[in-house]
């Protein structure tokens, strides 16, 4: 966002992201390994899965000369990083029932 706060200033819309694609389910299975989780994951494959495609066309802002500079696992890591510090510190609180 700040790339685009500096750099551009056209009417239409710029899709901000990646370039790839990721299913839920592997989603989950990441964001389990980042946080250590070893339960059980489970799926209704007989509910909707909704749109099979989630990937936006980035081609826009790759032309602009934007990358991003980490890859989904590690700015989840960053993430799970930066929240597991500030709540041993007590500056983000859990309500757990």
């Amino acid at each position: 966002m700040v790339y685009l706060l500096k750099c551009y200033s056209d009417n239409g819309h710029i899709n901000v992201g990646s370039g790839e694609d990721i299913t839920i389910l592997d989603l989950a299975h990441m964001v389990a390994s980042v946080v250590g989780f070893e339960g059980e994951i489970r799926y209704d494959l007989t509910k909707p899965d909704g749109t099979p495609r989630k990937l936006m066309d980035v081609s826009r802002l790759f032309e602009m000369g934007w990358r991003p500079k980490y890859d989904l696992r590690q700015g989840l890591e960053d993430a799970y990083r930066w929240f597991r510090e500030h709540v041993e510190k007590g500056e983000v609180r859990l309500n757990v029932a």
